[in-house]
């Protein structure tokens, strides 16, 4: 079994910075792509940044130039660096990665971490 664990989310005023972790743990051989999906309340379960095992980004238009996905392959980690936090970034953000296993390669989701902004 593969298993993604998060931490980082909480309550943080407009303007403010939070920093989201993930780390996969289990029986895997590799991951490829590891990244942030969020729940806003209301709306369908969207991007937020993904990366790829060599690096490569994607962001989602509304978080352009204000959030950061990074990760440690050597860790098994994902990053989320998110700055300047906006009103509308209040969701539960979702850690993803999609990894190979003796089985074959599947998608893992973390169990999800609050992030709140608000005055």
């Amino acid at each position: 079994q593969v298993q993604l664990v998060e931490s980082g989310g909480g309550l943080v005023q407009p303007g403010g910075s939070l920093r989201l972790s993930c780390t996969a743990s289990g029986s895997i051989f590799s991951i490829s792509t590891m990244g942030w999906y969020r729940h806003l309340p209301g709306k369908e379960r969207e991007l937020v940044a993904v990366i790829s095992s060599g690096g490569a980004t994607t962001y989602a238009d509304p978080v352009k130039g204000r959030f950061t996905v990074s990760r440690d392959n050597a860790k098994n980690t994902v990053y989320l660096q998110m700055n300047r936090l906006k009103s509308e970034d209040t969701a539960v953000y979702y850690c993803h990665a999609r990894a190979r296993r003796v089985s074959g390669w599947a998608d893992y989701w973390g169990q999800g971490t609050q992030v709140t902004v608000s005055s």
